[in-house]
Parts: structure tokens; sequence; C-alpha cells
């Protein structure tokens, strides 16, 4: 097992597509934080907006931020399952190693293994830009237990989300239908779940629901606790991860 993940390790960082989405995760959490923090204590249309700057509420708001990029997490799993397929190296991959099994799960710990520092250069970016920009206002906050707890949650959230991508790569194997269809689901289909009072109640079930459990339940519907949510989050993980390599195993290369 060691030496597939190894495998997996060369075949990730021998090209150069985790460098764009490593600075794409560091561009979009900085961004969130210093749009975030620039934006606090401001009203909206005379209501109270994002919470001050200094208050516990917009700290934990603002260091959440960095679980936005989860998306290029999920991408990045995505990627690194669908190329397989989409480059053809899929019949050799298995032939190396004829258990398809171990091969995915290969591809499932070098990813999540990966995502580790990943997930916390994509946390120290967040921290900086806040440590900066809210002090600047006066107000830079102290990265106590609740702070480092929020950090932590979102890292969680990193990382869970590259092993989802996994699993959604095994399970469609087709990279642009794979990534189309969790952009979708992500900010189309989530969010609608979360807006219609009839299905609401559905969203604390889903992985968005999960995320913002463990991370920030700022101006969101009814969620579950946050060791829930990180319980329920990391089921859809272990989910993806076992519907991924069943079905690896079960289908043609082809």
């Amino acid at each position: 097992m060691t030496a597939l993940v190894r495998a997996e390790w060369t075949k990730l960082f021998t090209t150069r597509v985790w460098i764009g989405l490593l600075l794409g995760a560091c561009l979009m959490a900085g961004g969130f934080a210093a749009l975030f923090t620039g934006l606090a204590g401001a009203e909206e249309n005379g209501q109270p907006g994002l919470p001050a700057v200094g208050t516990p509420q917009y700290e934990e708001v603002v260091f959440s931020v960095a679980a936005n990029a989860s998306v290029l997490f999920l991408i990045l799993g995505i990627i690194g399952m669908t190329q397989e397929y989409r480059h053809r190296t899929a019949t050799p991959t298995f032939l190396t190693t004829p258990r398809r099994g171990r091969v995915v799960v290969g591809k499932l710990l070098a990813y999540a293994a990966a995502a580790v520092p990943f997930a916390l250069l994509v946390l120290a970016v967040v921290v900086a830009v806040v440590l900066v920009y809210a002090g600047a206002r006066g107000a830079a906050p102290s990265l106590d237990a609740d702070n480092l707890r929020t950090l932590a949650a979102a890292g969680l959230v990193l990382v869970v989300f590259a092993v989802i991508g996994v699993g959604v790569g095994a399970l469609l194997r087709n990279q642009v239908g794979a990534i189309v269809g969790a952009l979708v689901y992500l900010y189309v289909a989530e969010p609608i779940i979360s807006s219609i009072g009839a299905i609401q109640g559905a969203y604390k079930w889903l992985p968005g629901g999960a995320v913002q459990a463990i991370t920030s339940d700022f101006q969101a519907p009814d969620l579950l606790e946050p060791w829930q949510g990180g319980l329920l989050l990391l089921g859809y993980g272990l989910l993806a991860a076992l519907l991924g390599t069943f079905l690896a195993v079960r289908r043609d290369v082809g």
C-alpha cells in the first residue's frame, strides 16, 4: 500500500494541476476573509449585516471561510481519480495492480494525506489575512481555543472533500461530467433546498449542512450539533470512498 500511495503522489506532483488548485484555494479563502473583514459591521438596507470586527461571531465567521475552498479540494480528488480514465492509463494501472480496490484505496489515502498540508497552507493564508486586516481595523483576533476549533473544523472539511472527490471520480469516471455535476450540486441544488421552506429541513443532512454545522451557523437554517455535523461529513467521505471502490472493482475499465 505504501508503494501505491507513493505512486499516486508521483502522479500528482509531476503535473501542474495541484499548483493551480492550491493557489486558487488560497486566493479564494484569503479573498473571502478579506471581503468578510471589509464588510464586517456594515448594515445592508438598514439591517444588520456581518458581525462587527472584534466580536466572537465575526471571528467564527471569518475563520470558517477557509471551508469555502473545499470545492477546489473536491475537484483535486475528482481529477486524481478520473485522469486515469481520461488519459487511458487505467488499464496499465490496473494491470500493474490487478486488485483494483487497492488502487482506489491508495488514491484515497494519497489524496487525503496530500490534502493535509494543502489545508494547512489555506488556513495559514486565512489567519494572515484576518490578523493583518482586522488588526488594521483595530481588533485583531487571538488564536484562542474557540478560533482554533473553527480553523480545525475548516481544515477537516477540506481534507474530507478531497476524499469525497476521489469517490465521486470513481463513481462517474468522466472528468468533465464529475466536476460539472459536483458544481451544480454544491452551487445550485443545495442552495435551492436550503431556501425552500417545505424541504429546508433536509438541508442539515446534506454535506453543505454538515459543513455549516461544524464551522459557522451564522444566518443558517436549523442545523445539527457540531459533533453530529462532523460525523455526518466523515460519513459522506466514507460512503463516497466505499461506493467508488466497489464500482471500480466491478466495472469494466473501458
